[in-house]
């Protein structure tokens, strides 16, 4: 993790820019953030902010929280498995600096678990270490511990103070910025006056309402609003024992590890601009579970076989949003996920217990959003409701937003929307099932496949909407029947006169 991706990753600066800086720095020397000052690309506040918010890499093995034996297992176990040699392959492998590594090689030397055996390749500067007898068992038995190979983890406090740092309330959005991420949809103004306050405040949102009138998808949109970078890290470590935390599904880098970069940017991304990248730098998670969401899947997740622990959902989604789509259709009753939730809802902090009975807290900063077709009242009694500070009711879209959304859509698949249509449409809806949504993108793909299939020219006509409306909805009344008894010559041909 570097200055130069840091920037880039939180829309401070550009590529070209850092190209600018670099050419800068070749006359004048100093620093990339300094250059970029000085070019008047960032402010000195703009710099600090971005500086202050990443992880400080440790100088020494004290400074990384973990207790030293633990750090030396892992490298004796990376060492044993993956057979690394150098403190160049252990320090990019633990994401630890050469110093640590080269701290945690001399105890091993002097505790006879490693020994020099000679300089690697044709540098004599760097020396390849080997296991010895004592090292091989040591490691042995570092595995029976845990098989975790992976980056050093970070301590329980410093994550916990990461987590504050980077709390999702910090990032206060404007309401231009929400209408941009709702860009394309036809959002009611007076759903902005909801929605704006209730992310900002970064607690838990009920939606509700009808089927099919966007909860889920505004949901969706609302993830994409998000600017700030957040740190991640690779696993934690809480009383010597690992809880892996990065998720590669569910968890974004501002800048993946196979990019590679322009020859032009090595000294924007040097050493000396470097943070602790035991952090992955991230967009804001965001998780989403439906139906298949258990309870289990809000504890830690012990694997017998590794001996470590995977992260919660919610443990993952820390710092960014966490989407209960569906709720009330899960397993369990909801009031058992709200019983499991009332005290990090309200406290905003969260306990963890760990297989031996140990437990822990981990601050509960998320923006949690429970969306439902089902009545409020049915999932959660007043007491819950309480402890809910937004609840934001969505409608079925009035008869001008119903126009706007179709006449979109129609021309998103090439098809021109009508008077006619568009009234037949609605007479047939709003009389049994009334207008949602999401039913102009269903007559509409239904009615491009048809046209098709049958080989004809692709047109939004009445006897095509109607065709799809016995689709969208099987026992729809004065549907295709009706068409046909007003236009007889629409009926298809009888095939047993035919015969």
């Amino acid at each position: 993790m570097r200055l130069g991706e840091l920037l880039i990753g939180w829309g401070l600066a550009t590529p070209a820019q850092i190209d600018a800086a670099l050419q800068y720095q070749n006359t004048n020397g100093g620093r990339l953030g300094e250059n970029l000052v000085a070019l008047g690309i960032l402010t000195p506040e703009q710099l600090a902010s971005v500086i202050n918010s990443a992880p400080v890499p440790p100088s020494t093995v004290a400074e990384t929280g973990i207790v030293p034996r633990n750090l030396l297992n892992l490298l004796l176990k990376l060492m044993y498995i993956e057979s690394l040699s150098t403190p160049t392959e252990l320090s990019r492998r633990m994401r630890l600096s050469h110093r640590i590594v080269e701290s945690l090689l001399a105890d091993a030397t002097q505790l006879r678990f490693v020994m020099a055996a000679g300089a690697a390749g044709e540098s004599a500067l760097t020396v390849r270490y080997a296991l010895g007898d004592q090292g091989k068992a040591a490691a042995r038995d570092a595995l029976d511990q845990n098989l975790y190979l992976g980056p050093a983890p970070v301590s329980l406090a410093v994550y916990q103070e990461q987590i504050q740092l980077q709390r999702i309330s910090n990032e206060m959005l404007r309401e231009d910025s929400l209408r941009q991420g709702f860009a394309g949809l036809v959002v009611p103004d007076h759903y902005f006056e909801k929605l704006l306050p209730a992310i900002n405040a970064g607690r838990t949102i009920l939606l509700f309402g009808p089927p099919g009138n966007g909860k889920t998808t505004l949901s969706s949109r609302i993830a994409t609003v998000f600017r700030d970078v957040v740190y991640i890290p690779y696993a934690i470590d809480v009383g010597g024992q690992i809880i892996k935390v990065f998720d590669e599904s569910l968890h974004k880098p501002i800048a993946p590890e196979s990019e590679t970069r322009p020859a032009a940017h090595a000294s924007a991304f040097a050493d000396r601009d470097r943070f602790d990248e035991r952090w992955v730098a991230c967009k804001r998670p965001v998780a989403i579970a439906g139906g298949e969401l258990t309870l289990d899947m809000l504890d830690l997740q012990y694997n017998a076989n590794t001996k470590f622990y995977d992260a919660p959902l919610h443990m993952k989604a820390l710092n960014g949003m966490l989407l209960i789509d569906d709720f009330g259709r899960q397993k369990f009753h909801p009031s058992e996920l709200l019983n499991r939730w009332i005290v990090p809802m309200e406290n905003q902090i969260d306990y963890l217990k760990l297989d031996s009975g140990a437990s822990f807290s981990i601050p509960f900063d998320e923006l949690v959003i429970f969306s439902t077709n089902l009545n409020p009242s049915d999932l959660m009694d007043p007491a819950f409701l309480r402890r809910i500070p937004y609840k934001i009711k969505l409608f079925s879209p009035s008869r001008a937003e119903y126009w706007q959304i179709f006449e979109a859509v129609a021309k998103s698949y090439g098809l021109t929307l009508t008077e006619p249509v568009f009234d037949l449409v609605v007479q047939r809806l709003e009389k049994q099932f009334g207008l949602a949504y999401y039913q102009p993108k269903f007559i509409c793909q239904q009615v491009v496949e048809s046209c098709r299939s049958f080989d004809r020219q692709v047109a939004l006509t009445r006897e095509g909407a109607l065709a799809a409306l016995s689709n969208l909805y099987y026992d729809i009344e004065e549907g295709r029947e009706a068409e046909v008894a007003a236009d007889p010559a629409s009926r298809p041909p009888d095939f047993a006169s035919a015969a």
